[in-house]
């Protein structure tokens, strides 16, 4: 334990506290159980230490943050780290990536109906199930997700301004204003195209050289480690899981024939429909459906994007095309608070009420004409006038 304890004071004492996601303005960390779900590398991890430091700096002794792949598990237990953290006096546990930890869910469910005075955050992979788990925590926890950085949260790490988030009705219904307020402390295109290639993810903070390289490990860990684990998948399947990324990265958004998509990766119609639902859940892919409503496991999606515009270029590169590159980027910061699906009038329907069509500067309302609540996000605009909106101004919604 002492190995722990020492690890954790090395931690708290190492993160940088200047920058902290907006998101953790809105846990509710006083909460007895606290669930944080993300995918690899969006900065979890960073958070819960980030929270640690600002609150527990003057009493580290009352919080541990221990990670559950840490060696030490491997002769110990949980309840032995939590019953000996209480009695030395602490009150708040920190459980990252907990699901690298043999009947996770069981084990916190024990913790919290063992000792009521104890105070837990845990954290684990997109993949992760809270209400379905053997022990069902969904009555207990108080569960959130955690996205990468928006372009907001981009800008305002790079520049050090402070912009606010702004709701989709602000954006709609107000985006000249909000835009001239922005432009006028600021160029969003001086860093837009930077947030596209290498934004999304925190690792462009350990520099652009290595950047792509860890984007690359990440995606390598959830295809051959956290899907075999969360997902049952069978490593001998996890090149096909490759491939058909690989097949969606090629033209994403990617329309899917499942028939000819099945046939040239060679995978049955009910299998590659699971493979494409465990893309989607860790977050590698995002699916676009007609009705967002009671989606089944086996329902194909009517168009599949890569989850960021960041995978986009670690997989094309120079090849990408502009025009998804626009799409996929509006799809990833709606779909953060929103419901989106397939539009046959736009690009997307977003909360069974706004049509949203994605284009250039030069996009006209032709395809939405006629069509009610319908808006133009259109790139390469600093301001938009009436319902054409700039596209960069939508990464303002977290």
């Amino acid at each position: 334990m002492e190995r722990l304890i020492e690890n954790y004071r090395r931690k708290i004492a190492a993160i940088q506290v200047k920058f902290i996601r907006s998101i953790a303005g809105t846990i509710a960390w006083d909460a007895r159980l606290v669930g944080l779900r993300g995918a690899r590398g969006v900065g979890k991890t960073t958070l819960l230490l980030q929270h640690i430091k600002q609150v527990f700096d003057d009493n580290l002794n009352a919080a541990l943050y221990v990670s559950l792949d840490n060696l030490w598990f491997a002769e110990h237990s949980l309840p032995e780290l939590a019953d000996t953290f209480i009695k030395r006096g602490g009150t708040h546990l920190f459980l990252d990536e907990v699901h690298n930890y043999p009947q996770w869910s069981q084990a916190i469910k024990n913790l919290y109906d063992d000792y009521p005075d104890l105070h837990i955050v845990f954290t684990g992979s997109s993949l992760l199930e809270i209400l379905n788990a053997r022990a069902d925590l969904s009555r207990r926890a108080v569960v959130y997700t955690m996205q990468g950085l928006s372009f907001r949260e981009f800008l305002n790490l790079q520049t050090g301004k402070d912009f606010p988030a702004f709701s989709l009705q602000e954006i709609l219904q107000d985006h000249t204003t909000l835009s001239a307020d922005i432009v006028g402390e600021v160029h969003p295109f001086q860093y837009f195209p930077a947030y596209l290639q290498t934004g999304y993810y925190p690792y462009f903070l350990e520099g652009l050289d290595v950047y792509a390289l860890r984007l690359e490990e990440t995606v390598h860990m959830i295809l051959e480690m956290e899907l075999p684990q969360l997902r049952h998948v069978d490593t001998a399947y996890v090149p096909k899981l490759k491939q058909l990324l690989s097949i969606i990265s090629e033209s994403a958004p990617f329309i899917p024939n499942i028939s000819k998509l099945s046939d040239r990766i060679g995978l049955n119609r009910h299998t590659l429909l699971a493979y494409l639902q465990y893309l989607s859940d860790a977050k590698l892919t995002y699916s676009l459906y007609r009705d967002a409503h009671g989606i089944s496991a086996l329902q194909k999606p009517d168009k599949l994007y890569l989850e960021n515009t960041n995978l986009m270029y670690l997989f094309r590169g120079k090849e990408t095309d502009t025009g998804n590159i626009r799409e996929t980027f509006l799809a990833n910061q709606l779909s953060y608070a929103h419901r989106l699906e397939f539009s046959v009038s736009g690009d997307f329907l977003v909360d069974g009420q706004y049509t949203i069509e994605v284009g250039g500067r030069s996009k006209t309302r032709r395809q939405i004409q006629g069509v009610p609540d319908a808006y133009i996000a259109a790139d390469n605009l600093e301001y938009g006038n009436d319902r054409k909106i700039p596209l960069w101004l939508f990464g303002f919604l977290y």
